[in-house]
């Protein structure tokens, strides 16, 4: 089985590299590909990525490439984690909705408007090549952002082979585990709504459900991402929110964090991410990797650190470290190596995924994705039913698909006049006068990614 990585010289090459070489040999994962189109970030990172899955897998073959054709050759899987337009393009998106006063979050925020803009034409070509050089039944399994309006417009071009994945809700039940000290697998949870817009329904642990007691225990609040929320805002919610709620539950206290600290998390990732590349630069990874582990950890502690923190106030304090043979539950790889498992074993089982939504929630089309708990089986996926949703989620999650479903319309077609329209009804916009000044910005500086914008 061969597995490719479209943008395989990101900074988190690694982490990925070391996910699937420890399930490679139960998998049955034979060849992995990685391919970025920087040539640099690839061989620092991708190098990196590289030495880690021979210490863990030697048998199993690994490449470093630049072509995608040559990546995407017989591949049976495919996983897309893109940056296009670097974190320079990132910072710029999100600066471009702060001098409006506008959040500039680039996955929740206006900003991943823009990084949509970018991303979806990029992916789109990259299905194309799939369609022609992978295995006809290939399977695409996108973490690139923003998720949710990313995988609406892929599906609605038709590319059906595509599925979100996204680590926040894996990562979260993953902190319940450690609170109740029991194996992730123990953890299991009923899912409902948007990607990075999502209400855990139902968490049970060894068939018990604990939604009630975690939203109580202080220390569900200190050791998980519950800690970005005060608790009279979880005993109103009734549900686990994904820890993205914070910028529509606490808008102006983050716009208002961001601006007062000066810099955003783009900047942030920028400067530590130029900083340890420089300094990697000259390093041999296959020669030199516990030194270049050393490096990296040393940036990437600070990075990790520094997560949501200007927004919210609020640092994570465990200390991060990376260990090459260290079993952990494999980020946004594991997401897709599941799915894998699932297939391969024969024995349905669920997870959580952004997917049509085929009816599974009433008050939305059956064409809009949504991310919610999944039964993946050899027959395919099909999302759980959710009924009696309560109002506020309804209600949110209704307008911010509204913008997704319209979004990805302008994305795909080229529309400023729609760009705007799903910018004024954005829940963080809410102004035709900002979002038509927002639509002419982006459309200026994705121009060279995206090509001439019409009416």
């Amino acid at each position: 089985m061969k597995l490719s990585v479209i943008g395989g010289g990101g900074v988190r090459s690694m982490f990925l590299a070391k996910s699937i070489a420890q399930r490679a040999k139960p998998l049955g994962i034979s060849e992995l590909a990685f391919m970025d189109t920087d040539r640099a970030k690839l061989d620092i990172f991708g190098g990196m990525a590289a030495q880690v899955a021979r210490l863990v897998a030697p048998d199993m073959a690994f490449t470093l490439t630049d072509d995608p054709v040559e990546a995407l050759r017989g591949a049976d899987y495919v996983v897309t984690t893109l940056r296009v337009g670097g974190d320079e393009m990132r910072a710029q998106d999100e600066h471009a909705a702060l001098s409006l006063n506008i959040l500039g979050q680039e996955t929740t925020g206006a900003a991943g408007f823009s990084f949509a803009m970018r991303s979806v034409p990029a992916l789109k070509r990259y299905c194309e090549l799939a369609r022609v050089h992978a295995k006809p039944d290939v399977k695409v399994f996108n973490f690139t952002n923003p998720v949710g309006i990313v995988s609406q417009a892929l599906r609605d071009a038709g590319y059906d082979f595509t599925y979100g994945i996204c680590d926040a809700p894996s990562g979260m039940l993953s902190q319940f585990a450690k609170i109740y000290s029991r194996p992730v697998t123990s953890v299991r949870g009923e899912m409902f709504g948007l990607n990075h817009l999502s209400w855990f329904h139902q968490v049970t642990v060894d068939g018990r459900d604990v939604l009630p007691e975690l939203l109580q225990r202080e220390d569900a609040r200190a050791h998980s991402d519950l800690k970005f929320f005060d608790r009279d805002l979880l005993e109103f919610l009734g549900k686990i929110p994904n820890e993205y709620l914070y910028y529509y539950y606490y808008r102006e206290q983050a716009v208002s964090n961001i601006l007062k600290a000066g810099k955003t998390r783009g900047d942030i990732i920028r400067e530590i991410n130029e900083l340890m590349q420089a300094e990697l630069k000259n390093m041999d990874p296959k020669r030199d990797f516990n030194a270049s582990l050393a490096i990296f950890s040393k940036w990437y502690g600070m990075r990790e650190a520094q997560y949501m923190a200007n927004e919210t106030g609020v640092k994570r304090t465990s200390q991060w470290s990376f260990d090459p043979y260290l079993p952990d539950d494999g980020g946004y790889a594991g997401v897709a190596l599941n799915f894998i498992d699932i297939l391969r074993s024969g024995k349905p089982d669920s997870m959580i995924l952004t997917v049509p939504n085929h009816g599974a929630v009433d008050f939305l089309l059956d064409t809009d994705t949504v991310e919610v708990t999944c039964t993946v089986s050899a027959d395919g996926c099909v999302p759980h039913r959710f009924s009696d949703i309560p109002s506020d989620e309804k209600e949110l999650v209704s307008r911010v698909k509204y913008y997704e479903r319209l979004g990805a319309r302008a994305i795909n077609g080229l529309s400023r006049r729609q760009a705007v329209e799903a910018l004024m009804f954005h829940p963080l916009v809410n102004s035709y006068h900002l979002a038509s000044r927002l639509a002419d910005q982006y459309i200026k500086q994705n121009q060279a990614y995206t090509g001439v914008w019409g009416d």
